[in-house]
Protein backbone atom coordinates (compact mmCIF):
# COMPACT_ATOMS: atom_id res chain seq x y z
CA UNK A 1 0.00 0.00 0.00
CA UNK A 2 1.30 3.46 -0.92
CA UNK A 3 0.59 5.70 2.09
CA UNK A 4 -1.21 8.99 1.70
CA UNK A 5 0.48 12.07 3.12
CA UNK A 6 -0.68 15.63 3.59
CA UNK A 7 1.84 17.94 1.93
CA UNK A 8 1.20 21.67 1.74
CA UNK A 9 -2.54 21.22 1.97
CA UNK A 10 -2.84 18.36 -0.55
CA UNK A 11 -3.49 14.68 0.11
CA UNK A 12 -1.16 12.76 -2.18
CA UNK A 13 0.58 9.40 -2.36
CA UNK A 14 3.87 9.32 -0.48
CA UNK A 15 5.73 8.20 -3.59
CA UNK A 16 4.70 11.46 -5.30
CA UNK A 17 5.56 13.74 -2.39
CA UNK A 18 8.60 15.93 -3.02
CA UNK A 19 10.19 19.07 -1.58
CA UNK A 20 12.67 21.54 -2.99
CA UNK A 21 16.39 20.79 -2.73
CA UNK A 22 16.60 24.37 -1.47
CA UNK A 23 14.26 23.65 1.46
CA UNK A 24 15.59 25.19 4.67
CA UNK A 25 14.87 22.00 6.60
CA UNK A 26 16.97 19.98 4.17
CA UNK A 27 19.78 22.49 3.99
CA UNK A 28 19.98 23.75 7.56
CA UNK A 29 17.56 21.80 9.74
CA UNK A 30 15.43 24.95 9.96
CA UNK A 31 12.22 23.31 11.02
CA UNK A 32 10.15 21.77 13.80
CA UNK A 33 8.23 18.55 14.16
CA UNK A 34 5.61 16.98 16.39
CA UNK A 35 5.03 13.28 16.97
CA UNK A 36 1.49 12.43 18.04
CA UNK A 37 -0.73 9.46 18.75
CA UNK A 38 -4.17 8.88 17.31
CA UNK A 39 -6.83 6.53 18.64
CA UNK A 40 -10.35 5.99 17.35
CA UNK A 41 -9.29 7.96 14.28
CA UNK A 42 -8.47 11.17 16.16
CA UNK A 43 -5.23 12.73 17.39
CA UNK A 44 -4.82 12.90 21.16
CA UNK A 45 -4.57 16.54 22.30
CA UNK A 46 -3.79 18.03 18.92
CA UNK A 47 -4.22 21.60 20.17
CA UNK A 48 -1.35 21.44 22.70
CA UNK A 49 0.90 19.99 19.99
CA UNK A 50 0.03 22.89 17.70
CA UNK A 51 0.61 25.40 20.49
CA UNK A 52 4.00 23.89 21.36
CA UNK A 53 5.16 24.12 17.77
CA UNK A 54 4.09 27.74 17.47
CA UNK A 55 5.72 28.61 20.80
CA UNK A 56 8.98 27.01 19.65
CA UNK A 57 8.75 28.82 16.32
CA UNK A 58 8.35 32.12 18.13
CA UNK A 59 11.32 31.41 20.42
CA UNK A 60 13.53 30.43 17.48
CA UNK A 61 12.41 33.14 15.08
CA UNK A 62 10.74 30.76 12.63
CA UNK A 63 7.72 32.21 10.78
CA UNK A 64 5.18 29.54 11.79
CA UNK A 65 1.71 30.43 13.07
CA UNK A 66 -1.37 28.42 14.00
CA UNK A 67 -2.95 29.37 10.68
CA UNK A 68 -0.12 27.55 8.86
CA UNK A 69 -0.91 24.21 10.51
CA UNK A 70 -3.43 21.58 9.37
CA UNK A 71 -6.78 21.46 11.16
CA UNK A 72 -8.15 18.58 13.20
CA UNK A 73 -10.37 17.71 10.22
CA UNK A 74 -7.25 17.42 8.05
CA UNK A 75 -5.70 15.00 10.53
CA UNK A 76 -8.89 12.95 10.75
CA UNK A 77 -9.05 12.72 6.96
CA UNK A 78 -5.40 11.68 6.68
CA UNK A 79 -5.92 8.90 9.22
CA UNK A 80 -9.01 7.70 7.37
CA UNK A 81 -7.27 7.89 3.97
CA UNK A 82 -4.63 5.52 5.32
CA UNK A 83 -7.32 3.18 6.69
CA UNK A 84 -6.04 3.56 10.23
CA UNK A 85 -7.78 4.12 13.55
CA UNK A 86 -4.77 3.92 15.87
CA UNK A 87 -1.74 5.63 14.37
CA UNK A 88 1.56 7.42 14.85
CA UNK A 89 1.31 10.91 13.38
CA UNK A 90 4.24 13.13 12.50
CA UNK A 91 3.86 16.76 11.49
CA UNK A 92 6.96 18.45 10.10
CA UNK A 93 7.13 22.15 9.26
CA UNK A 94 10.19 23.82 7.72
CA UNK A 95 10.88 27.32 6.47
CA UNK A 96 10.47 26.06 2.91
CA UNK A 97 12.57 26.86 -0.13
CA UNK A 98 15.36 29.33 0.53
CA UNK A 99 16.12 29.86 -3.15
CA UNK A 100 15.90 33.61 -3.86
CA UNK A 101 13.22 33.10 -6.50
CA UNK A 102 10.98 31.28 -4.00
CA UNK A 103 11.19 33.72 -1.08
CA UNK A 104 8.55 36.43 -1.09
CA UNK A 105 9.06 39.86 0.38
CA UNK A 106 6.60 39.12 3.18
CA UNK A 107 7.40 35.61 4.39
CA UNK A 108 8.63 32.29 3.00
CA UNK A 109 6.30 29.59 1.72
CA UNK A 110 6.55 26.97 4.45
CA UNK A 111 6.78 23.24 3.83
CA UNK A 112 4.11 21.51 5.91
CA UNK A 113 3.98 17.72 5.83
CA UNK A 114 1.95 15.25 7.90
CA UNK A 115 2.31 11.48 7.79
CA UNK A 116 0.27 8.73 9.43
CA UNK A 117 1.57 5.23 10.03
CA UNK A 118 0.85 2.21 12.19
CA UNK A 119 2.08 2.50 15.75
CA UNK A 120 5.22 0.50 16.57
CA UNK A 121 4.36 -2.86 18.12
CA UNK A 122 5.74 -2.48 21.62
CA UNK A 123 6.04 -5.95 23.20
CA UNK A 124 3.86 -6.65 26.26
CA UNK A 125 7.01 -7.71 28.14
CA UNK A 126 8.21 -4.11 27.96
CA UNK A 127 5.41 -3.15 30.34
CA UNK A 128 5.44 -6.37 32.39
CA UNK A 129 9.19 -6.43 33.04
CA UNK A 130 10.29 -2.85 32.39
CA UNK A 131 12.94 -1.23 30.22
CA UNK A 132 16.67 -1.09 30.77
CA UNK A 133 18.17 2.35 30.08
CA UNK A 134 21.65 3.82 30.03
CA UNK A 135 23.18 7.23 30.61
CA UNK A 136 24.49 8.91 27.49
CA UNK A 137 27.93 10.48 27.49
CA UNK A 138 26.41 13.52 25.76
CA UNK A 139 25.11 16.39 27.87
CA UNK A 140 21.98 18.48 27.58
CA UNK A 141 23.18 22.00 26.90
CA UNK A 142 21.68 24.75 29.01
CA UNK A 143 22.81 27.41 26.51
CA UNK A 144 21.99 25.84 23.12
CA UNK A 145 18.97 27.77 21.77
CA UNK A 146 17.52 24.54 20.34
CA UNK A 147 17.33 22.76 23.70
CA UNK A 148 13.75 22.35 24.86
CA UNK A 149 12.40 22.52 21.31
CA UNK A 150 11.52 19.67 18.95
CA UNK A 151 13.57 20.72 15.96
CA UNK A 152 14.58 18.76 12.89
CA UNK A 153 18.17 18.93 14.21
CA UNK A 154 17.68 15.52 15.85
CA UNK A 155 20.86 13.63 15.02
CA UNK A 156 22.46 13.80 18.51
CA UNK A 157 19.35 12.15 19.98
CA UNK A 158 19.42 9.41 17.37
CA UNK A 159 23.13 8.79 17.92
CA UNK A 160 22.61 8.42 21.67
CA UNK A 161 19.64 6.13 21.12
CA UNK A 162 21.64 3.99 18.69
CA UNK A 163 24.42 3.61 21.27
CA UNK A 164 21.85 2.64 23.90
CA UNK A 165 20.49 -0.12 21.69
CA UNK A 166 24.00 -1.47 21.17
CA UNK A 167 23.93 -2.15 24.93
CA UNK A 168 20.42 -3.66 24.81
CA UNK A 169 18.90 -0.55 26.34
CA UNK A 170 15.68 1.02 25.14
CA UNK A 171 16.52 4.60 26.02
CA UNK A 172 19.41 6.86 27.08
CA UNK A 173 19.09 9.48 29.80
CA UNK A 174 20.53 12.96 29.30
CA UNK A 175 22.01 15.06 32.10
CA UNK A 176 23.05 18.71 32.03
CA UNK A 177 26.68 19.82 32.41
CA UNK A 178 25.75 20.52 36.05
CA UNK A 179 24.82 16.80 36.38
CA UNK A 180 21.07 17.39 36.67
CA UNK A 181 18.67 14.92 35.08
CA UNK A 182 17.04 16.28 31.92
CA UNK A 183 15.17 13.76 29.74
CA UNK A 184 15.58 10.78 27.44
CA UNK A 185 16.37 10.85 23.74
CA UNK A 186 12.69 10.44 22.92
CA UNK A 187 11.00 10.62 26.30
CA UNK A 188 10.34 12.51 29.51
CA UNK A 189 11.60 10.98 32.76
CA UNK A 190 9.81 10.58 36.09
CA UNK A 191 10.94 9.12 39.38
CA UNK A 192 8.80 7.75 42.20
CA UNK A 193 9.86 8.06 45.84
CA UNK A 194 7.64 7.42 48.86
CA UNK A 195 4.52 7.36 46.67
CA UNK A 196 5.27 10.79 45.18
CA UNK A 197 6.32 11.41 41.58
CA UNK A 198 8.85 13.96 40.39
CA UNK A 199 10.14 15.10 37.01
CA UNK A 200 12.70 17.75 35.99
CA UNK A 201 11.29 21.28 35.60
CA UNK A 202 10.88 22.79 32.17
CA UNK A 203 13.66 25.30 32.78
CA UNK A 204 16.22 22.48 33.18
CA UNK A 205 15.68 22.86 30.13
CA UNK A 206 13.55 20.00 28.85
CA UNK A 207 10.94 19.60 26.14
CA UNK A 208 7.44 20.64 27.33
CA UNK A 209 6.04 17.25 26.42
CA UNK A 210 2.29 16.87 25.94
CA UNK A 211 2.46 13.39 27.49
CA UNK A 212 4.46 14.71 30.45
CA UNK A 213 1.84 17.40 31.01
CA UNK A 214 -0.98 14.84 30.86
CA UNK A 215 0.71 12.61 33.45
CA UNK A 216 1.11 15.57 35.83
CA UNK A 217 -2.52 16.45 35.22
CA UNK A 218 -3.56 12.89 36.09
CA UNK A 219 -1.46 12.96 39.25
CA UNK A 220 -3.18 16.15 40.37
CA UNK A 221 -6.62 14.74 39.57
CA UNK A 222 -5.94 11.52 41.46
CA UNK A 223 -4.42 13.20 44.49
CA UNK A 224 -0.93 11.79 43.83
CA UNK A 225 1.80 13.97 45.28
CA UNK A 226 3.81 15.36 42.36
CA UNK A 227 6.69 17.77 41.90
CA UNK A 228 8.67 19.43 39.16
CA UNK A 229 12.11 19.72 40.71
CA UNK A 230 15.82 19.41 40.06
CA UNK A 231 16.99 15.78 40.18
CA UNK A 232 20.40 14.16 39.99
CA UNK A 233 21.78 10.65 39.50
CA UNK A 234 21.36 9.83 43.19
CA UNK A 235 17.66 10.63 42.94
CA UNK A 236 17.36 8.33 39.94
CA UNK A 237 19.31 5.39 41.40
CA UNK A 238 17.66 5.80 44.81
CA UNK A 239 14.13 5.95 43.42
CA UNK A 240 11.48 3.37 44.26
CA UNK A 241 10.43 3.49 40.61
CA UNK A 242 11.42 5.26 37.41
CA UNK A 243 9.28 5.53 34.32
CA UNK A 244 9.52 7.30 30.98
CA UNK A 245 6.76 8.73 28.80
CA UNK A 246 6.12 9.68 25.20
CA UNK A 247 3.12 9.77 22.90
CA UNK A 248 3.70 6.38 21.27
CA UNK A 249 4.96 4.29 24.22
CA UNK A 250 2.79 6.19 26.71
CA UNK A 251 4.03 5.18 30.22
CA UNK A 252 6.91 2.69 30.36
CA UNK A 253 8.48 1.44 33.62
CA UNK A 254 12.27 1.41 33.89
CA UNK A 255 13.71 -1.66 35.63
CA UNK A 256 17.39 -0.70 35.62
CA UNK A 257 19.84 2.05 34.74
CA UNK A 258 22.74 0.17 33.19
CA UNK A 259 23.80 -2.35 35.89
CA UNK A 260 21.84 -0.73 38.72
CA UNK A 261 18.34 -2.03 39.43
CA UNK A 262 15.65 0.51 40.19
CA UNK A 263 13.82 -0.48 43.35
CA UNK A 264 13.24 -4.21 43.14
CA UNK A 265 14.29 -4.33 39.51
CA UNK A 266 10.74 -4.68 38.23
CA UNK A 267 7.80 -2.40 37.46
CA UNK A 268 6.18 -0.85 40.50
CA UNK A 269 2.58 0.02 41.33
CA UNK A 270 2.78 3.75 40.58
CA UNK A 271 3.96 3.36 36.98
CA UNK A 272 1.33 0.65 36.43
CA UNK A 273 -1.39 2.88 37.88
CA UNK A 274 -0.41 5.90 35.83
CA UNK A 275 -0.14 3.81 32.67
CA UNK A 276 -3.70 2.58 33.11
CA UNK A 277 -4.96 6.08 33.88
CA UNK A 278 -3.14 7.51 30.88
CA UNK A 279 -4.45 4.84 28.49
CA UNK A 280 -7.98 5.50 29.74
CA UNK A 281 -7.54 9.25 29.28
CA UNK A 282 -6.37 8.81 25.66
CA UNK A 283 -9.24 6.43 24.94
CA UNK A 284 -11.85 8.75 26.40
CA UNK A 285 -10.63 11.95 24.77
CA UNK A 286 -10.09 10.40 21.35
CA UNK A 287 -13.52 8.77 21.43
CA UNK A 288 -14.99 12.16 22.26
CA UNK A 289 -12.77 13.77 19.60
CA UNK A 290 -12.08 16.78 21.73
CA UNK A 291 -9.92 18.21 24.49
CA UNK A 292 -10.60 20.96 26.99
CA UNK A 293 -7.75 22.20 29.20
CA UNK A 294 -8.38 21.48 32.90
CA UNK A 295 -9.89 24.39 34.81
CA UNK A 296 -7.55 26.36 36.97
CA UNK A 297 -4.49 25.52 34.85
Amino acid sequence: MNPIVLLNGKFIEASSATISIFDGGFLHGAGLFETMRADHGHVFRLEPHHERMVASASALGLPITLDDLPTSADFDKLIAENKLTTARIRMTVTVGSMHPSDVSADRPMLTVCVTASSLPAYPPDLYRHGMKVMITAYTQSTTDPLTGHKTTNYLPRLLALRKAREFNCGEALWFTPQNYLAEGCISSVFIVKNNAIATPPLDTPVLPSVTRSAVLELAKREGIEHHEKTLDINDVLGADEVFITNSSMQVVPVCSVEKSDIGEGKPGPMSARLRQLYMKLVDQECKASGYSPPTGE
